[in-house]
């Protein structure tokens, strides 16, 4: 994998996703954090289900990948949150850059 990576995981509500935000923030895990309102179609105990939630897009140092894990476990609401990592093959120096500055 990849010097840097992008981390995705989704909550159920404004005050999840802030808790996430707030934690990798401040223990400088990732150096972004973007949200978007989604639409989740999912089965889920063998029943299909629709939620709105709210998608995180983190920017991170690939190194910070287990820390970042287990700080989103430690906060996340869900019992069995998507924590996804996909690594970023290209990007501008300048931006990669700045992920490691502002991380740890």
């Amino acid at each position: 994998m990849g010097a840097y990576s992008i981390v995705m995981t989704t909550v159920d509500s404004q005050e999840a996703a802030d808790a996430v935000i707030a934690r990798v923030l401040d223990e400088k895990l990732a150096a972004c954090v973007q949200e978007s309102p989604v639409t989740s179609h999912y089965v889920w105990q063998g029943e299909r289900q629709r939620d709105a939630e709210i998608l995180l897009q983190m920017k991170i140092k690939t190194s910070d990948w287990d820390a970042l894990c287990a700080t989103i476990s430690d906060v996340h609401p869900y019992d069995t949150p998507e924590i996804v990592c996909v690594a970023i093959d290209a990007g501008d120096a300048r931006y990669l850059a700045w992920i490691a500055d502002v991380t740890r």
